[in-house]
C-alpha cells in the first residue's frame, strides 16, 4: 500500500502534532513501517578545516517502497555560524513522518535521537563557532590526518540506556523539545546544500543502500565527503554489534563497553572495550574461585574421625595380658598342695 498522500499532511500535523510549529511539519513524506534501527559505524576522518559531521539517516523511496541508508559524511558549513540539525522521523499512531535536517545558529529538536559524533540526542557536542572559526572536539570528532589548531577535549557523557532507536515517539524515544529548541526552529534556517541533495539522490539510487538488501547493516555507512561513496575513507557499517539491546546473558561489563565505544569512536573502540571488560570481569571471576576453597577444605573432617581409629594399636598391647591370664592358671595347684601339708600338721596336734 502506499503512503498517505503528501497533500494530506500539513492539516494531519497541524491536528497531530500541536506542540510543534509549521516550521518543523513535514510535508513531504510519511510511511505506515517504522525506520530500522541506526546501523553502527566509526566516522572517517575530517577532510579540512571548516567541515561538519552530519550523521546518517534512514530515507524513505516512494518509488522502491523501501527505507534507504543515507551515508554520515563531512559537509562544509553554507555559512559561518551555522550548525546542522539533522532530521528524524517521528510516529504517530501507526504512521512515521519524516522531519527534515536545516541549517541555523542553534541546534533545534531532532528527536531525541543518539546519532552519536556529538549528536546524543541533545544539541551537539562535537564542536561551536567563535570568532567565525569552528572548534572542534577531539573526544568526538576523527581528527587525524590534518592539521587542525581549533580543537578541544570536552568528554561525552550518555545515558546508561543507550539504543539505536531511530524514531521518536510510539515505541520509540520519548522526547519532546525544550523551550530553546522550540525557538531554535523559528529561527532563519538554511535547506540541505546542493552537495548535501547529490549525496542523498546518490545513496536512494544505489541498491545496496536499501534496508531490504542489507538487512540494516549498509556496506557504505559513512563517507569522508559528501557524495564520494567509493575510495579512501568509506567506512561500512561494523558487523554483529548492534546496540539496541543487551541481550539477557551479557554483563553490565559489555553495557559499559559500549557506551564508552560510543563517545570515543575513533579511539579503537576494541581495544578500550577489552581491558575496562577485563577488569571489571576480574572481581567475579575471583570471588567463585575463593568460595570452592572452603569447600575443598571440608574434606578434612574425615580425618578427625579416623583419628579414633588409632586406638587399634593398643592391641598389639593386649596380648601381654593374655600370656599373665595363661600363667596363672598352673599358679592354683600349686597353691593348695602348698596350703594342704598345714591342715595335716594341725590335725596330728
Amino acid at each position: 500500500m502506499k503512503p498517505w498522500s503528501r497533500f494530506l499532511l500539513p492539516p494531519m500535523l497541524a491536528l497531530l502534532l500541536p506542540g510543534f510549529g509549521l516550521a518543523q511539519i513535514p510535508v513531504d513524506i510519511s510511511v505506515n513501517v517504522p525506520p530500522p534501527e541506526l546501523p553502527v559505524y566509526n566516522q572517517p576522518p575530517i577532510p579540512a578545516e571548516g567541515y561538519i559531521w552530519t550523521p546518517g539517516y534512514w530515507a524513505w523511496s516512494d518509488d522502491d517502497q523501501d527505507y534507504y541508508w543515507v551515508p554520515g559524511t563531512w559537509v562544509p558549513a553554507p555559512q559561518p555560524e551555522f550548525l546542522w540539525t539533522p532530521g528524524y522521523w517521528e510516529a504517530a499512531d501507526t504512521v512515521f513522518f519524516w522531519h527534515p535536517g536545516y541549517w541555523g545558529p542553534h541546534v533545534g529538536f531532532y528527536g531525541g535521537v543518539n546519532y552519536g559524533c556529538g549528536y546524543v540526542g541533545n544539541g551537539y557536542e562535537g564542536g561551536y563557532w567563535q570568532g567565525g572559526r569552528l572548534y572542534y572536539n577531539r573526544s568526538v570528532n576523527n581528527i587525524t590526518n590534518v592539521s587542525v589548531t581549533n580543537v578541544y577535549n570536552k568528554t561525552v557523557i550518555i545515558n546508561v540506556t543507550v539504543n539505536r532507536v531511530s524514531y521518536n515517539g510510539g515505541n520509540g524515544i520519548q522526547a519532546r523539545p525544550t523551550p530553546e529548541q522550540i525557538a531554535a526552529s523559528r529561527e532563519r534556517h538554511i535547506e540541505p546544500t546542493p552537495l548535501q541533495r547529490q549525496h542523498v539522490d546518490l545513496a536512494r539510487r544505489d541498491v545496496t543502500l536499501h534496508a531490504s538488501q542489507n538487512q540494516g547493516r549498509p556496506p557504505i555507512a559513512a563517507t569522508p565527503k559528501p557524495a564520494a561513496f567509493r575510495g579512501p575513507g568509506v567506512v561500512p557499517a561494523r558487523q554483529g554489534e548492534a546496540l539496541s539491546a543487551v541481550r539477557p546473558n551479557q554483563g553490565r561489563e559489555n553495557a559499559l563497553s559500549r557506551e564508552r565505544e560510543i563517545v570515543s569512536p575513533r579511539d579503537n573502540p576494541r581495544d578500550n572495550r577489552e581491558n575496562p571488560a577485563e577488569r571489571a570481569q576480574s572481581p567475579h571471576l575471583s570471588a567463585p574461585r575463593s568460595s570452592p576453597e572452603p569447600r575443598r577444605e571440608a574434606p578434612p573432617p574425615p580425618q578427625p574421625r579416623r583419628a579414633p581409629e588409632a586406638p587399634p594399636p593398643p592391641p598389639p598391647s593386649a596380648p601381654p595380658p593374655a600370656l599373665h591370664r595363661s600363667a596363672s592358671p598352673p599358679a592354683p595347684p600349686s597353691a593348695p598342695h602348698a596350703q594342704r601339708p598345714p591342715e595335716k600338721d594341725r590335725e596330728h596336734h
